[in-house]
């Protein structure tokens, strides 16, 4: 008898682990797959006007390029190449809150350079 309650235990106990990993992994993905950036121009975006979708890119392109190295390559991966935040940081060999920080930093001077 204390046999077949220990036997329900280690069973129990077992089934329980594994169906919290499954819940984290489940809870990972979701997490991952909404902080993933979106890229600016997909396929899908190209529903209009090409001419004006060529230009927009270019010019997205060109505001990009003028910014500092690190912070061109953070923006152009993060929102031309659709890379992650933390797919740009094994990239770059940064870690990701400095990716983080470098594309708000990058996004501010580009909020500035088109505003004035």
């Amino acid at each position: 008898m204390v046999f077949e309650l220990e036997n329900q235990q280690t069973v129990y106990e077992r089934y329980r682990k594994e169906i919290y990993r499954i819940g984290w992994r489940v809870q990972y993905r979701a997490k991952k797959i909404k902080y993933r950036e979106l890229p600016i121009f997909e396929d899908e975006s190209i529903k209009g006007d090409f001419t004006s979708f060529s230009e927009n890119k270019i010019m997205a392109e060109q505001l990009i390029s003028s910014l500092p190295d690190i912070g061109n390559d953070v923006l152009s991966k993060i929102y031309l190449e659709g890379y992650t935040e933390s797919e740009v940081a094994l990239k770059l060999n940064i870690s990701q809150q400095a990716v983080n920080k470098w594309k708000r930093k990058m996004l501010n001077l580009l909020s500035q350079k088109i505003s004035s």
